[in-house]
C-alpha cells in the first residue's frame, strides 16, 4: 500500500467522561436523565462508573476534525438536555469536584437484566476495593487504528508508549491540583495551595499519580506486553486468582445482596489498570479476552489523557495530532521486549513525571539503566517524531503536524505553557489558589460555549430518537431475559470464556 494512502487510513474514536454537577460545583446526585436515553444501550451518551459520570462516545473517524465535530455534538446534544431538565452542567476538570460522603457517590444503574444487574455489581466491587473517590476520576481514551498492522506490531507499539508514554503526561497532564475532599482521610503528601485546594508545585497529573487510578493489590500483576499470548495469560491468572482481602468481602453480602462480581484479583478485564490498553471490538456477550485471542488486536486505547479545562471538548486537534505522529513513531521505532525490571522503571517513570514533571533537572530511569534528565530524553522523542510528522503532513498536504510537534517542544523547553502549569497559574491569579472555582468557571464557559453554536432541528431530533431507541432496546432486552442473574454470572465468569 503506498505511503500516503496508508497513512489516511489511521482511524481515530474518542471516548470522553465528565461528572455532572450542580452551579455550586458539588456532584448532582440525580439519576441519568431519561433524556438522553439508556446507559446500557445508547451508542454515543452511556455513564462510567458513577450515575453522575456520564461518558461520551464517538464513532470511528478518518479525520480529526471530524472526530471533533461528533465529539462537539454530542456534547451540544447533552447541555441541551440538561439545561431544559435544570441547571446542571458538565465538570470540565479530571479530579473531581467537590465530593459527598463515599457511600452517598451513586453508583451506575442499567436496568433490570442481566447484563445491566452485572455492569452495576462491578462497579459496586470496584468501590468496595478502591472507594468510590477514585472512580469519580474522569479523562479521555483515545481510540487508534492503522490499517495492515498485526497483533505482533501493536504489542511493540504497546511496548513503546509504556516506555515514552511518560512524555505524554508532561506535555499534556492538567491534573496537578485537587479538592481536598477527594482525599478526605486518607495520607495524600500534597501540599496546601494558598489555602484553598491541595497541589504538588511541579506536578502534570495527579489522576495518574499514585492519588489517581492505582491500585495496591494490582501492583502484582506485571503482565508482559512482548506478544498478545504472554499479556493475555497474565491477565487470565488475575482474573481466576483468588484474592484474600476480596474473598473476606465475599461475593454477598450477609443481607443477600451483591458485593461484587468474583473475589478474584480482577473481577473482569477492564478492571486493570493501565496506561494503553489492546483492544477488539466484542460480540455480544463476548469477554474482551477471548476476543482478543481469538481474532487478535483490532485497535489501542491510550488511557492517560486528562481533561484539558481550556478546551470546550477536553481535547484540541492539536493534541489530537500529536498523539497521531507519537503514535506512529511508537509503531516505527525500535522495540525490545520488555523485562520485569523495565516495566517497574516505566511505572516509577510514570509517577515521578506526574508528580514533578515540571521540575527543574528530573530525573528519569532511561532504558540503558542510567538516569537521565527528562529534557534530553523528552528532546530526543520528540526529534525522533520529526520523520512521522513530516510523513503524515505529506500525506494530508498539510503543515499541521510539525506545527504540533513544535507546540510540544515548546512546552518541553518552557514548562509555564503546559496545561498543568497554566492551570495552577490561573488559579492563583484569579481564583485565590481554588481547584473547584478555577473549574466551576471553566464549566460554566464551556457550557454558555457549548450552547452557543448551532444545534439545528434536525440534530435535536436524531439525538431524541437514539435516546428512545435505546430505552426501547434496553426495555426489549429486560423482557427477554429469562436467565436467573445466579447462572449467568457464574457462566459468564467461566475461565473457559475468555480462551479463544
Amino acid at each position: 500500500m503506498p505511503e500516503t494512502e496508508h497513512l489516511l487510513g489511521i482511524r481515530r474514536g474518542i471516548e470522553k467522561e465528565s461528572l455532572r454537577v450542580l452551579p455550586s460545583g458539588a456532584l448532582a446526585l440525580t439519576p441519568h436523565p431519561q433524556a438522553l436515553g439508556s446507559a446500557l444501550t445508547h451508542p454515543h451518551i452511556t455513564t462510567d462508573y458513577s450515575e453522575s459520570q456520564l461518558e461520551l462516545i464517538t464513532g470511528v473517524h478518518a479525520g480529526v476534525e471530524a472526530c471533533l465535530r461528533e465529539l462537539t455534538e454530542i456534547h451540544q446534544a447533552v447541555y441541551h438536555v440538561l439545561t431544559e431538565q435544570g441547571e446542571e452542567r458538565l465538570w470540565v476538570g479530571s479530579m473531581p469536584c467537590g465530593l459527598p460522603a463515599d457511600e452517598t457517590i451513586p453508583i451506575g444503574r442499567y436496568g433490570s437484566s442481566n447484563v445491566g444487574r452485572a455492569k452495576s455489581i462491578y462497579r459496586m466491587g470496584l468501590g468496595q476495593r478502591y472507594g468510590r473517590r477514585m472512580q469519580t476520576i474522569s479523562g479521555i481514551h483515545y481510540n487508534w487504528s492503522l490499517p495492515g498492522v498485526s497483533s505482533e506490531r501493536y504489542f511493540d507499539l504497546i511496548r513503546n508508549f509504556r516506555r515514552h508514554g511518560w512524555l505524554i503526561l508532561y506535555l499534556f497532564g492538567a491534573s496537578p491540583a485537587l479538592c481536598g475532599s477527594f482525599v478526605e482521610g486518607r495520607d495524600h503528601g500534597l501540599q496546601p495551595f494558598l489555602g484553598k485546594s491541595l497541589h504538588r508545585p511541579h506536578a502534570t497529573s495527579l489522576r495518574m499519580g499514585p492519588l489517581g487510578y492505582q491500585s495496591d493489590a494490582q501492583a502484582s500483576i506485571r503482565p508482559s506486553y512482548n506478544s498478545l499470548r504472554c499479556y493475555a495469560n497474565s491477565l487470565q491468572e488475575a482474573l481466576t486468582r483468588p484474592y484474600p482481602a476480596y474473598e473476606a468481602i465475599g461475593i454477598r453480602t450477609p443481607g443477600g445482596d451483591y458485593a461484587q462480581l468474583s473475589t478474584s484479583l480482577l473481577q473482569i478485564e477492564n478492571e486493570f489498570y493501565g496506561t494503553i490498553r489492546a483492544k477488539r471490538t466484542i460480540r455480544s456477550g463476548e469477554r474482551p479476552l477471548h476476543a482478543l485471542r481469538e481474532r487478535g488486536v483490532e485497535y489501542v486505547e491510550v488511557r492517560l489523557m486528562d481533561l484539558d479545562p481550556f478546551e470546550p471538548v477536553g481535547i484540541g486537534a492539536e493534541t489530537i495530532r500529536f498523539l497521531d505522529l507519537f503514535l506512529l513513531h511508537c509503531l516505527h521505532a525500535e522495540s525490545p521486549p520488555d523485562t520485569p525490571e523495565e516495566i517497574d522503571a516505566n511505572s516509577r517513570n510514570q509517577h515521578r513525571v506526574a508528580a514533578r514533571g515540571r521540575e527543574p533537572g528530573l530525573m528519569l530511569e532511561h532504558m540503558s539503566g542510567q538516569e537521565r534528565s527528562l529534557q534530553d530524553w523528552g528532546r530526543e522523542l520528540l526529534d525522533a517524531c520529526e520523520v512521522q510528522a513530516a510523513a503524515l503532513d505529506a500525506a494530508h498536504a498539510s503543515t499541521a503536524y510539525r506545527a504540533a510537534l513544535e507546540t510540544a517542544r515548546q512546552r518541553l523547553a518552557h514548562p509555564d505553557l503546559t496545561p498543568s502549569a497554566r492551570i495552577l497559574a490561573a488559579m492563583g491569579r484569579e481564583f485565590e489558589g481554588s481547584y473547584v472555582r478555577f473549574i466551576r468557571r471553566r464549566s460554566d464557559q464551556t457550557l454558555a460555549d457549548l450552547m452557543a453554536l448551532p444545534f439545528s432541528e434536525k440534530q435535536r431530533a436524531r439525538y431524541e430518537a437514539m435516546a428512545l431507541d435505546s430505552l426501547l432496546e434496553q426495555a426489549r432486552i429486560e423482557a427477554t431475559d429469562t436467565e436467573p442473574f445466579e447462572s449467568f454470572r457464574q457462566r459468564y465468569l467461566d475461565p473457559q470464556t475468555t480462551q479463544a
